[in-house]
């Protein structure tokens, strides 16, 4: 399934009349099975973007059609083909076995037993989950919980997977298992992944388009190989930290300006 946001604008009203838009007018497709990075400094627009991409939000202006179908007209049908997945915020029930949260899944979302059990034996075989399934999230490692929260995510096969940060805090081994095991469901089920990281070796390993937001505004959207070529090195690291850098200097250089007319 593709993705399209169209002008996407969400604004914050703060106290004393103040405002904050957080997304401005953003606008990009993603088209059906492409793994997309989505990718910016802090307070940039990301998870704001997110939101509104997922139903969580709704944008002031603008709006996010999934193949075709709006939120305000076909929010259930959405939502029964997307997963998504919070690294720091878990849809998992805190005391009970993820076994139990599994099942509840399944009956929510009306799996039939056979994508069921297929998808269980497909979990424990690349995320291990067979190893933790019979205990509660409390009781679980931060990279545990994100294999468990992937499963709860993809547990219904949903043909688009929104990723924010899944691989936070967590040892490489477990990093490398979760990115092995997303690779392999975009390859076999063609699913389209949006992942928000701050991990260049996520982008590094699983994306090769990259759009890049700042300010509430999409600044860069194209291949990691065509970024890479603008800036003439292949240290991906490097050339998001001048970006950054760039963006820093430009917000201080425009406060400065704002100072002197006040003055």
């Amino acid at each position: 399934m593709s993705i399209n946001a169209d002008n996407l604008t969400k604004i914050y009203r703060l106290k004393k009349k103040q405002a904050k838009t957080a997304v401005d007018h953003v606008s990009f497709t993603i088209p059906d099975g492409e793994i997309t990075g989505f990718i910016g400094p802090n307070g940039a627009g990301k998870s704001t973007t997110i939101k509104m991409m997922t139903g969580i939000l709704i944008p002031d202006s603008g709006s996010v059609s999934i193949d075709g179908l709006s939120f305000k007209k076909n929010r259930k049908q959405i939502m029964m083909k997307t997963g998504v997945v919070f690294g720091q915020k878990s849809v998992l029930c805190w005391d009970i076995p993820v076994l139990d949260t599994l099942k509840l899944f399944r009956d929510m979302y009306r799996v039939p037993e056979a994508v069921y059990k297929e998808n269980m034996e497909l979990f424990s075989e690349i995320l291990g989950l067979d190893e933790f399934i019979g205990q509660p999230p409390r009781l679980l490692s931060l990279g545990q919980r994100m294999k468990a929260d992937l499963a709860a995510a993809l547990l219904y096969n949903p043909d688009i997977l929104f990723l924010d940060e899944p691989t936070i805090g967590i040892d490489v081994l477990s990093k490398e298992r979760i990115r092995n095991f997303i690779e392999r469901i975009n390859r076999e089920r063609h699913t389209t992944i949006i992942l928000t990281t701050h991990d260049v070796s996520d982008i590094e390993k699983l994306c090769k388009r990259m759009i890049i937001i700042d300010k509430g505004s999409i600044i860069y959207d194209g291949t990691l190989g065509e970024l890479k070529e603008n800036y003439g090195t292949t240290d991906l690291e490097e050339i998001i930290k001048q970006i950054y850098l760039a963006g820093e200097q430009e917000a201080a250089e425009s406060r400065a300006d704002q100072l002197c007319r006040g003055a």
